[in-house]
């Protein structure tokens, strides 16, 4: 389902206008599953990280077992090229991503080597950085590698991301703060999240239970560069409680600001502002 307009879609060697059918009745991607995608954003001419997101689409096939059949410098290719398409100030989500056409092992492992690829972009206005999210606890876990894919980026996960989205909006909240498998905080429902303390960025330590994000990696080293420091640590839900600024990075709107842990409240504060300007910043001069 589209959540913007203005798609274009490459499939099968070319670009096409529209929103295209890929995917057939019978393709191990639709009926078992095996499906990966990344993100990356196109806004003020700019695609921060592009060639990150291309390679890490080739990684998370690999990690459902789906052959990568597009090398990350030719994905990259294909994407700015269709991103002529659009007009110099269009935001678009750049989704390139990879199936499995064939099983085998009794059809339930994808086949070596069958692998369905296409790229969508999709026109969608970055949100607004001034209406802060507010957060939730969420009875839904975050799991763990031994029983899902939590190095991928894949399709199959974001069932367990909904469920945690659909209760913190039945109970008024934006967004739900999740839990690992041992009770400490993981990510929201959506995006990486950061707490500040008395001028300290802190944000949970990657422990295979979430995908540490790209945009959550260049916004550590953003900080880091000015000067800031940044620390990866275990954080219980009570830190949260006790920060003065919270806020979620992520690919689709690079940097959200939290208003609210349930009862807690939050300002959109100066580290929140400085992440910010600091991505703006390193975007425009890295293209």
């Amino acid at each position: 389902m589209a959540i913007g307009t203005n798609i274009r879609t490459y499939f099968e060697g070319k670009w096409h206008e529209g929103d295209v059918a890929v995917m057939r009745a019978a393709d191990h991607g639709i009926w078992q599953g095996s499906s990966i995608f990344d993100g990356a954003r196109y806004f003020d001419g700019v695609v921060p990280d592009l060639a990150k997101h291309c390679a890490r689409a080739n990684a998370s096939a690999q990690a459902l077992m789906i052959t990568p059949t597009v090398g990350a410098a030719e994905m990259e290719a294909m994407v700015r090229d269709g991103l002529r398409g659009y007009a110099p100030g269009a935001a678009v989500y750049v989704r390139p991503m990879y199936w499995a056409l064939d099983g085998s092992e009794l059809g339930v492992a994808p086949k070596e080597g069958s692998t369905g690829f296409a790229i969508s972009l999709e026109q969608v206005a970055m949100p607004d950085f001034d209406v802060p999210t507010s957060l939730t606890r969420t009875q839904f876990r975050r799991p763990v590698l031994e029983d899902n894919v939590c190095n991928a980026k894949a399709g199959c996960l974001y069932p367990n991301n909904a469920r945690m989205l659909v209760e913190a909006k039945s109970k008024g909240f934006g967004n739900a703060l999740c839990a690992d498998a041992m009770g400490n905080v993981a990510e929201t429902a959506t995006a990486n999240v950061f707490m500040v303390k008395d001028g300290v960025a802190f944000t949970p330590i990657a422990n295979g239970t979430f995908l540490s994000g790209i945009t959550r990696a260049r916004h550590i080293a953003n900080l880091r560069a000015d000067g800031v420091e940044v620390v990866e640590t275990v954080l219980s839900f009570d830190d949260f409680h006790a920060a003065d600024e919270v806020f979620l990075s992520g690919n689709f709107a690079k940097i959200t600001a939290v208003r609210a842990f349930d009862d807690t409240q939050y300002q959109i504060g100066p580290m929140t502002r400085r992440a910010r300007s600091l991505y703006w910043d390193w975007a425009h001069s890295a293209g």
